[in-house]
């Protein structure tokens, strides 16, 4: 009796492991993502100001420039961070949360210039915040 109670523990264990695994490969890919594509955006602002629409009248004016470094920095250390992912390292999971947090925020305040690619990147940072939420210290990821 005491066998097959252990071995579906071991199961259910292992189970959750695989689990918690591909939802933290999930958070990496995604966060990996997520970098290149505002390192794209980054550039694409810095570089040529034309190819966003300017909304006058907007409650968050900015300059466009200034949005191109500021997403190029998130890309950046969003791609950074996924590495971190790869390895299931705590402090990577902390970090791409905060990190795709401030992607939210930072595509929320740009959706008048270019609207249905900002809400696609909300879209994609809430994936990736959930994910990294998700999976619980205790389900066998050694982290």
């Amino acid at each position: 009796m005491s066998a097959t109670n252990t071995s579906h523990t071991r199961s259910a264990s292992t189970a959750k492991q695989g689990w918690a695994s591909g939802l933290t490969a999930f958070a990496a890919v995604m966060l990996l993502l997520l970098g290149l594509l505002n390192i794209f955006r980054g550039i694409m602002a810095v570089a040529e100001d034309e190819v966003f629409v300017s909304t006058p009248n907007y409650v968050f004016e900015f300059d466009l420039t200034s949005w191109g470094w500021i997403h190029l920095i998130l890309g950046v250390v969003a791609v950074l961070l996924s590495a971190g992912l790869f390895k299931a390292a705590t402090w990577a999971r902390v970090a791409g949360v905060a990190i795709a947090s401030l992607a939210v925020i930072a595509n929320f305040l740009s959706l008048p210039y270019f609207p249905i690619w900002s809400l696609v990147m909300i879209a994609i940072s809430g994936f990736i915040i959930w994910a990294l939420c998700v999976v619980r210290r205790d389900d066998g990821l050694g982290v």
